[in-house]
This record gives C-alpha cells, structure tokens and sequence, in this order.
C-alpha cells in the first residue's frame, strides 16, 4: 500500500448544483448508490493510496456522518433487544484511513491545504478536488512527478473549452491562459502530486490554490503536467451530475477501475 497520503478538497459550497447543494456538500451528491466523493476514493484506493485527508467546510457534518456510519451501514448486523449489544459483520469494507478535518466554511481552496500543513509538512502527497472522476493512472502520475524532480504535478485533461487553460514548454506548464489556446484546450484536472515546499507560497484562508500556488509555481518553473488523454469528468453542473449517473446507470462508467 503505498503511504503517500491524498488531500481532498471538500469544503466548497457548490452554488452552481444549489438544487442539490442546498440539501448536501457537492462531494455528498450521488452516482449510483454512493457519493461522487466515494467514487473519487474508490479510484486512488485501487492503485493503492488509501489514506485521505478531507479538507471539510460547507456542511461537512453531512460527510462526517456519512463517514460514522460507514461500517454499521455496510454490514450484516445482529442486535441482543435485551442488552443492546451489536454485532457487525462486515465481509467488505474498504480499508481506507480517513481524517476528516474541518477547515473553515469560507477558507479558499489555497487556505483548506494550509490548514493541513501540520499533517502533510515532511512528504510528498496528492492533492485532488471532491467533484471529478477519471481514468488517470494515479501511480503513473506520481511517477512523473518524481521523474520531473518538481515542486508541483497537475494533470491536464482536455474537457470543453469552457474553461481556462495550460500553456506547456514541453513537459513543464509555462502559464495558464482564461480561455484554451486554439489547439491546446489543455486545463487542470486536479489529480495533482505535491511537495510540502508548497507551504511556502500559501499565506492564509484567503489564498486559492488555483491562482496564489499553481500561478506562481509555475513562474518559478517548478510546475509540470502529466497529460492525461483518456476520461475526465467535473460535476459542476445538473447536466454534468446527468452524465455521470446516466454512464454508471449503463454500467459505462470509465472511471470504474476496480471490480
């Protein structure tokens, strides 16, 4: 199993999906029978990372609950009505190990990793965001991050040209643009590999990872992109939300790595 730990930022409020993120945390929005945050999980798990750090905000009491009942609610159970004692049977579960920590409501997506600094200051780990499935071969990635010798990884993917974009000097990320360059339409997926040396680019809450990190390292030359040409999906939207239940419901789901 490897020890390299994943962050997952999970604290956001997710307006754009309100219909469903008045109720839940966007990472608590269901694809199937279990959460995308679940989905998310189960795919690092399958290439052997299974200690996650969530970075929890808007209504993440919903996700520590979740979380709590886990076990009980995925096992056979047998109750004694005279004594109270219970017994779980559970044949399986995932052996993940889940830190749940709280960090702030409105902290920015720079300030959740902050936050962590604590937990994560001495070794490389994974940074991803609660609401995007993949493909993307996590141990391959890692492999490429350590092969650069850089402070950060991203993977860039290639989704709808709605969003901005990664502009590379060979394998290493030059600048981002607002809008995809004609040809390129490169982004950053998430999935991403760190070096604790990040701390230092982050002030407080107020900093977005996105803007006061990645930008900056990638002026320092210390960003490099892992291109990832296979699935990549955000869920930012009810459309979004749609595809990928309507994919797992076909039982097409790309992302589904594990049996």
């Amino acid at each position: 199993m490897s020890t390299i730990p994943v962050v997952i930022l999970a604290g956001g409020r997710g307006t754009r999906l309100a219909e469903e993120t008045q109720i839940r945390p966007k990472p608590m929005v269901n694809i199937g029978n279990k959460p995308i945050l679940w989905h998310i999980m189960k795919q690092y798990a399958h290439h052997d990372f299974k200690e996650f750090y969530i970075a929890l905000g808007y209504k993440g009491d919903y996700i520590k609950r979740f979380f709590l009942d886990y076990y009980p609610v995925n096992s056979n159970i047998t109750i004694n009505l005279g004594t109270g004692e219970r017994q779980f049977d559970a044949n399986d579960i995932e052996d993940w190990t889940i830190h749940l920590i709280d960090t702030g409501v409105d902290t920015m997506t720079g300030g959740r990793i902050l936050r962590l600094k604590e937990y994560l200051n001495s070794e490389t780990f994974m940074v991803t965001y609660g609401d995007g499935v993949s493909d993307v071969d996590v141990n391959a990635l890692l492999a490429h991050h350590r092969r650069m010798g850089k402070l950060v990884t991203v993977t860039a993917v290639r989704p709808p040209a709605r969003f901005g974009g990664l502009i590379f000097d060979g394998e290493m990320v030059s600048h981002f643009t607002e809008k995809p360059q004609a040809g390129e339409g490169w982004i950053n997926g998430g999935f991403l590999v760190c070096e604790p040396a990040i701390f230092d680019y982050l002030t407080g809450d107020d900093s977005v990872f996105e803007h006061d990190l990645l930008e900056r390292v990638a002026r320092d030359g210390q960003l490099t992109a892992y291109k990832h040409d296979d699935f990549w999906q955000c869920m930012d939207t009810v459309r979004d939300r749609d595809l990928l239940r309507n994919l797992w419901d076909r039982d097409e789901a790309p992302w589904k790595l594990w049996s």
